[in-house]
């Protein structure tokens, strides 16, 4: 039922994402029934949150001049009130990005950090073997960290895998399913990013409508993939979703 909501309220999400992914994110935001809009102009950045009903800061492609423009859109959306979603795409990879998301972290209130495991390790200050963007490989005990950084930064924590867990930083839900396709094109999860800051701009502060998402977005993947195409996934994924929003599915 939450795409459902997201398709009846219409809500404008403000997107300072990455290059790789616009157009994708655009496409999934209408395919739910949210407005896009993908402004990363410092000038008029403020002005543009100000009309909308949440903002995503995704750093996929951060420089200096984005950096600059997120803490602007950020600092504004706490101002005015709106959700904000905090995508730390490779937050482990390099320095910059590292001091980028401390930065983030101090400047602006967060609603929810939606992150890999790597990621959510480099947040944490865990050891943890980044390759690039993708998730890599280590030690650490998930649920607690994720508990852990929900507390600290008071706010929500989604960490997707083979099974997403979100957390409040007391309880904790667990969503399994969804197909590994989904990993081998770009822009899957920083769609799902999109789609809970519509879900969090219908609903506010809400553990229980991110979770009903994520269990959504595991049914758009299996469904994706029953060819087995890579090349058709994406755009089966825009259809699902389209299905699902508008109670076809």
């Amino acid at each position: 039922m939450s795409l459902l909501k997201i398709n009846q309220e219409n809500p404008l999400i403000h997107c300072i994402t990455n290059y790789v992914v616009a157009n994708f994110t655009a496409n999934g935001l209408l395919a739910i029934g949210a407005s896009p809009v993908m402004a990363d102009e410092i000038a008029e950045v403020g002005d543009m949150v100000s009309v909308a009903s949440g903002l995503l800061i995704n750093i996929g492609t951060i420089n200096g001049r984005t950096k600059e423009a997120m803490i602007v859109a950020g600092r504004k959306a706490n101002e005015v009130g709106i959700p904000v979603v905090l995508d730390p795409v490779g937050v482990g990879a390099t320095a910059f990005r590292r001091e980028t998301v401390k930065n983030l972290l101090r400047e602006i209130k967060f609603d929810l950090i939606r992150c890999n495991t790597g990621e959510l390790a480099a947040i944490a200050g865990v050891n943890w073997d980044s390759k690039g963007v993708d998730s890599g490989v280590g030690e650490m005990d998930i649920e607690q960290t994720a508990k852990a950084i929900a507390k600290q930064y008071n706010c929500l924590v989604i960490v997707t895998g083979e099974v997403d867990i979100a957390t409040n930083g007391e309880s904790i839900d667990y969503i399994a399913g969804g197909h590994e396709l989904m990993t081998k094109i770009t822009g899957t999860g920083c769609l799902l990013s999109a789609i809970c800051t519509a879900a969090l701009a219908v609903e506010r502060n809400n553990l229980s409508i991110l979770s009903d998402v994520l269990k959504d977005y595991k049914k758009v993947a299996e469904k994706a993939r029953q060819k087995e195409w890579l090349g058709t996934v994406q755009q089966e994924v825009l259809n699902q979703l389209h299905q699902i929003a508008g109670g076809r599915a």
